[in-house]
């Protein structure tokens, strides 16, 4: 069950209104890598955990965390816009250039939709998707997942960080700051105690048979472009990351097979072949006559 307490984790008050700033920090709410997607995806992950013990706690507990970050943010943006001008007149607007482009910046549906709140969506008003959402029962490929989204929301965060000298919310986004640098090393501590423990393993799912796959071109670098320098990298000579096999780099592909001439689909999809018109028409008539649905 989830029980709501009526405080934030860490202060959220900013030293001013500023609705244009408020618009930028939706994407780190409602946005991709924002907090709404690692509070879902860390969830769903818990959810999905297929053994009881530390990992599914963990992501319970840092799920909850995260949900308490989109209420950080969320009481930053409302206060962002407190003071935010109900509407400015077409003469102030055309008269003053500051105060277009401020009112430009704005995001029109905090106002219109939400009442000087916020909204989950990014900073461009796209609604947050389900789809950002990584929870596929494999803790290896989750916690690798959420390494990343941690790096990426960091670098949004520390991007905002200089797009505001507001003290307030630098404040504030300095802890956010802290605590996704806790979440990045945290989810790649607990990749590697899953490796070093045998519970998973590279590649992802360790548990498929490696005989049933091309071996031969599983660490081949293959070079599908006329850049030299990749072959300077540790991925293209050497030992793999996994330990079971070495990289090899080859100048294209090292294998090709012949193209399957085109695809002729029942005529009644109306696509345009090489046969005649009427026979692709007639066609269509036999098949309905049959009945071959």
């Amino acid at each position: 069950m989830f029980f709501h307490k009526q405080e934030l984790q860490y202060k959220a008050t900013p030293d001013k209104p500023d609705a244009v700033f408020a618009r930028k920090l939706q994407e780190v709410i409602g946005g991709q890598y924002g907090e709404i997607t690692v509070a879902m995806q860390y969830s769903f992950q818990a959810w999905n955990a297929h053994m009881p013990g530390k990992y599914r706690d963990m992501l319970f507990g840092i799920g909850a965390e995260e949900f308490g970050h989109v209420e950080m943010l969320a009481t930053m943006v409302a206060q962002l816009l407190e003071k935010a001008p109900l509407g400015i007149t077409d003469d102030a607007v055309q008269s003053d250039p500051t105060v277009a482009a401020v009112i430009g910046g704005t995001d029109v549906q905090a106002a219109i939709v939400a009442g000087a709140g916020v909204r989950p969506v990014d900073s461009n008003g796209n609604p947050w998707q389900g789809s950002y959402v990584t929870a596929s029962g494999n803790l290896l490929a989750d916690f690798t997942a959420n390494a990343n989204a941690e790096m990426q929301g960091r670098l949004q965060v520390a991007r905002l960080y200089h797009m505001t000298d507001d003290h307030g919310v630098r404040d504030m986004l300095s802890f956010l700051l802290a605590r996704d640098t806790m979440h990045q090393n945290q989810w790649i501590a607990a990749a590697q105690e899953l490796r070093e423990e045998g519970a998973e393993d590279l590649p992802v799912p360790s548990n498929f048979p490696l005989n049933k796959e091309k071996r031969e071109v599983a660490y081949q670098y293959l070079n599908f472009s006329d850049g030299p320098a990749a072959a300077e990298g540790s991925w293209a000579s050497g030992p793999t990351p996994d330990g079971k096999g070495e990289f090899s780099y080859a100048d294209g592909p090292t294998s090709s097979a012949p193209m399957p001439p085109p695809t002729h689909p029942d005529s009644r999809f109306f696509g345009t072949t090489e046969l005649p018109n009427m026979m692709e028409k007639a066609a269509g008539a036999v098949q309905d006559k049959l009945h071959k649905e």
